[in-house]
């Protein structure tokens, strides 16, 4: 690749149009001109080991099974090939593309994540719908696993077409959120798009019972102005660390609401209320728990976010 590169992106690809929508969001939010480096990544399938077995008993099977593996290595390079020049056509440098295929290891998704991993990928970006009907649900079920084995490379998960470019962070008072901002800040430098920093305010319903409310209704008013004044300082850090990536005050909003009670609902409101392609979300929000399961805002917004893109930071 181009030793000016900066940023390094992997994008597994299957030889079906639905894996290659990442190729136009990418082309949508970085243009060919952006100092992007782009490895197209194939795990070729193998045959059950128990299947194997059987053919290497005889030799004329044994010859079948070569031509397999040959025919899988022929199809890994037109599909690599296709999918490069995709992008190519689109303007991007020959040199900032290059297509690996790999014969599948462990499994598919980890043998995506430790590739990408070993090569210090800023990011992955996965599709969620595979070749065929049969395949959406396989292809779904690796992209969900690629999120799962992730613990430091940022999965981009495109759910459908993509076509608007303004970008949202959801920011909560958690260090997850904002490393995930300082993700969306170092991706986005040298870029057009337009963010939002979106904080949705905690009900609170969820912590008194809205009957007890209503005979003290000074407690919601007070608990807004609380709640306002403990994450204004989160804001301005994220907004601070999207200056210093080199975003300009123009393309920077910040934007508070008082939340429902479900902030995940207030989150894709306010993308789709905003025309928004992208959010931003840290895997993990402020409860604190640290093994690496995907908190419950997070998991929603992934669940029910359609023609986005989510952005998840481990």
């Amino acid at each position: 690749m181009a030793e000016n590169i900066q940023k390094m992106i992997v994008v597994p690809v299957d030889g079906s149009e639905n894996a290659l929508k990442s190729l136009d969001y990418i082309n949508l939010i970085f243009g060919s001109e952006h100092n992007l480096g782009t490895t197209l990544f194939y795990v070729m399938p193998r045959l059950p080991s128990i299947l194997v077995e059987e053919i290497k008993k005889s030799k004329e099977t044994v010859k079948k099974l070569q031509d397999i593996e040959s025919r899988n290595t022929e199809m890994a390079k037109r599909l690599l090939k296709a999918a490069k020049d995709r992008l190519i056509d689109m303007g991007f440098a020959k040199e900032t593309v290059e297509g690996v295929f790999r014969k599948v290891e462990v499994g598919i998704a980890r043998d995506i994540v430790h590739w990408s991993e070993k090569k210090k990928a800023h990011a992955v970006f996965i599709t969620t719908r595979g070749r065929s009907r049969l395949e959406t649900f396989f292809m779904g079920e690796v992209a969900a696993k690629v999120l799962e084995y992730c613990r430091i490379c940022p999965v981009w998960m495109l759910k459908g077409s993509v076509n608007k470019k303004n970008v949202l962070a959801a920011v909560d008072n958690s260090e997850n959120a904002l490393r995930a901002v300082d993700h969306a800040g170092f991706m986005l430098s040298g870029t057009d798009a337009k963010v939002t920093i979106f904080h949705s305010k905690r009900d609170v319903r969820r912590f008194i019972p809205k009957a007890v409310l209503n005979e003290f209704p000074e407690v919601q008013k007070y608990w807004r102005h609380k709640a306002g004044e403990e994450i204004a300082p989160f804001l301005q850090k994220a907004k601070d660390m999207l200056l210093a990536a080199g975003l300009g005050e123009d393309q920077i909003t910040t934007k508070v609401v008082d939340g429902s009670r479900s902030a995940a609902a207030d989150i894709l409101n306010e993308a789709q209320n905003s025309n928004t392609g992208t959010i931003f979300l840290g895997l993990r929000g402020y409860s604190g728990v640290k093994d690496f399961t995907m908190g419950s805002v997070t998991r929603k917004v992934l669940n029910q976010a359609r023609n986005m893109t989510v952005s998840i930071v481990p």
